[in-house]
């Protein structure tokens, strides 16, 4: 009974002084000071789109710092930064917290200019239609040229290759950029490998002089080569021509003109040539000229055999130009359908055409304008009058006459360059 006694009176005395013990430990880690007074401010980029804003803390007695830009971001730091993609007036605050607690700043506003209200912006990204444009390189002579740093011209092209034209560069007012290249790329002077790639831009306005800035390292308009600084002054931008031009490491510079993307246009090109084309029926390929339907090409005639055709229609030629005016050039005679499939007067001459996306399966079509012009057969497509391009290259077109509307009759007719 001693012996508890004594242990009861020893807990009892060891009681206050681990109480001490602890009050005084909580005293070492507790936080005290002055409540932060949480203000900042902030310093607007006018030069520059997108808009970045530098904010800076002029909090007092604060070590964290909490930002919410009003867009749905936030961030953290003394001094930042943030990009704002669009327009419009933002409320932003910052928390500060400290030894003393946490403050929350007054909220200010933020207005960011639209630039839209930039003629050249709008017209590079299509503001009124949508917010984006796609350009591609023009077809026409002269779409890359070469100067000397003084501007003087040292080359031109005149064509370019196909895997150049089906390029696509689409531009947002969102600043952002993609690059399709289709199948190819054309580098170090022929077509290779793609290299398809998204980024960003910068736009400066530049008091008259505006400026394309590329982000990222793989970035590129028009040619592939790089330019210093991924810098492109826009000499020229309306709905349907952008001219741009880039200083290259060497020092000289290089002009590109570009117009609104038609996917039609690289079709165009190998139809026409740069200025014009002459085309003949391939005699030398089985069944040359078939008919049937949309679903069975070959269900009323299968063709025939390489070189079957009736001289006085293998030797027909059909040129097309780039200004949309067809000629047909039956020589001495023509394989009419109206005398019976045999050899009759000549019934060479010209029709203008129009050419567009093809209506159903095809890369393109054209419609020839001058009643009774036809291609290849005289009974192909005699009312429609509408020629699909299901295949074409530098060398062989496969055309499809009719449009194949409620399984109507088409010609299939294989074609080869002269």
């Amino acid at each position: 009974m001693k012996n508890i006694f004594r242990l009861a009176t020893l807990g009892l005395l060891a009681a206050p002084l681990l109480l001490a013990s602890c009050e005084k430990d909580a005293k070492d880690y507790e936080l005290e000071g002055a409540v932060p007074q949480s203000n900042f401010t902030f310093q607007t980029n006018t030069t520059e789109f997108p808009t970045v804003v530098s904010f800076t803390s002029t909090a007092q007695d604060g070590f964290l710092y909490q930002w919410n830009f009003g867009d749905n971001s936030v961030a953290s730091g003394e001094k930042v930064q943030h990009t704002y993609i669009r327009p419009g007036s933002y409320s932003v605050e910052m928390i500060t917290a400290g030894r003393g607690g946490t403050g929350i700043s007054a909220k200010q506003t933020i207005t960011i200019p639209d630039a839209c209200t930039n003629a050249t912006f709008s017209n590079l990204v299509g503001c009124a239609s949508g917010g984006i444009r796609i350009w591609s390189l023009s077809n026409q002579p002269g779409a890359i040229v070469k100067q000397d740093a003084s501007g003087n011209q040292i080359s031109a092209s005149t064509t370019l290759n196909s895997c150049q034209l089906d390029d696509q560069f689409s531009f947002s007012n969102s600043f952002t950029l993609n690059y399709e290249a289709g199948n190819q790329t054309f580098q170090n002077g022929t077509c290779g490998k793609s290299l398809s790639n998204s980024g960003g831009f910068v736009f400066r306005p530049n008091n008259g002089n505006p400026q394309i800035v590329l982000k990222g390292n793989k970035s590129f308009i028009g040619p592939a080569d790089s330019v210093v600084n991924k810098t492109y002054d826009i000499l020229e931008v309306t709905d349907t021509k952008l001219r741009l031009r880039g200083t290259n490491p060497d020092g000289t510079r290089t002009v590109i003109t570009m117009m609104p993307y038609d996917a039609t246009a690289p079709i165009k090109l190998l139809l026409t040539g740069t200025s014009s084309k002459t085309w003949k029926i391939d005699n030398e390929a089985d069944a040359p000229i078939t008919v049937g339907t949309e679903a069975n090409p070959l269900e009323y005639f299968a063709g025939v055999k390489p070189g079957e055709l009736p001289t006085c229609q293998s030797d027909d030629e059909f040129t097309f130009s780039a200004a949309n005016v067809y000629t047909y050039d039956a020589k001495a005679e023509t394989f009419s359908a109206a005398a019976g499939y045999s050899c009759s007067a000549p019934l060479s001459g010209t029709s203008p055409f129009v050419f567009s996306p093809a209506a159903g399966a095809g890369l393109a079509q054209f419609k020839l304008s001058r009643p009774g012009a036809f291609i290849g057969a005289t009974d192909a497509s005699p009312t429609e009058q509408v020629y699909r391009i299901l295949e074409i290259s530098d060398k062989k077109m496969l055309l499809r006459a009719g449009s194949g509307a409620n399984n109507g009759t088409v010609f299939t007719i294989k074609m080869v360059a002269k």
